[in-house]
């Protein structure tokens, strides 16, 4: 054998071996994680809904200069849904958990209404809710599983906390003061949810080999369930479309 060979064959042992390193050191360079991404659409001719009527608060109307969309069902161009909230409902190993963040996830109630209007958060992460109003407000929680709460929020306390400690999507928050005033939210033990904006575009990303079922949550149509089995380092599309009268 040349020295020249001999060289080359040491430098090929030693690569294999600094891969097999890598690869027990970072699990992550040898299997990439996988995602779902979709759009959410109306199908169909939709309602026409009246704008919010804030009339019985005059400080509340005074926070706007034009009509204020009704929230129930928020569109984009070609029909495209906001505030759909789309999770992964089956598939997820059992036993695993992830942890919640360490940032809040963050409600504001801001013009008299609560932003954002669908969102959600990790079990056993802090909850804030701020008062950008310096308006009367109560936060009043309607969840089954979790614990409930009614928290009134004067002019002067601008902000809260809470915390979710079961998992449960999706529930309401409403303020008693202002009966236009709701929101949703969908408390989750794992990372893999989505709330989609007026483009109706969602991602869920670092997903394991798997087959799951994703589940699409629109506050007033029923939800729509579709089954997406991705493998190591796949982007697969699932779409998903609502209707008035769908089932």
């Amino acid at each position: 054998m040349t020295k020249q060979t001999t060289l080359r064959s040491t430098s090929i042992t030693f690569c294999l071996a600094a891969g097999l390193v890598a690869a027990s050191v970072m699990p992550g360079a040898a299997r990439r994680a996988a995602s779902i991404n979709g759009t959410v659409t109306f199908d169909g001719k939709p309602p026409v809904l009246k704008p919010l009527s804030m009339d019985a608060d005059p400080v509340c109307a005074k926070k706007h200069s034009a009509p204020v969309p009704n929230e129930m069902l928020v569109l984009g161009n070609g029909n495209t849904m906001a505030n759909v909230m789309v999770y992964v409902s089956k598939g997820l190993p059992t036993g695993k958990t992830w942890p919640a963040p360490s940032a809040p996830a963050v409600l504001d109630q801001k013009g008299c209404q609560y932003v954002p209007h669908v969102m959600g958060v990790a079990v056993g992460q802090t909850y804030k809710i701020l008062n950008s109003d310096g308006v009367l407000h109560n936060v009043h929680a309607l969840p089954k599983i979790n614990a409930g709460f009614n928290r009134p929020m004067p002019a002067n306390v601008k902000e809260a906390t809470a915390k979710f400690d079961k998992p449960e999507p999706m529930f309401m928050i409403k303020c008693d003061v202002h009966p236009w005033m709701n929101a949703y939210v969908g408390a989750f033990n794992h990372p893999f949810f989505s709330v989609t904006g007026t483009d109706g575009k969602f991602t869920i990303s670092g997903l394991d080999p798997g087959t799951y079922e994703l589940t699409a949550w629109q506050e007033k149509l029923p939800p729509q369930t579709a089954t997406v089995t991705v493998g190591g380092s796949d982007t697969k599309t699932q779409n998903f479309k609502f209707a008035v009268g769908a089932k």
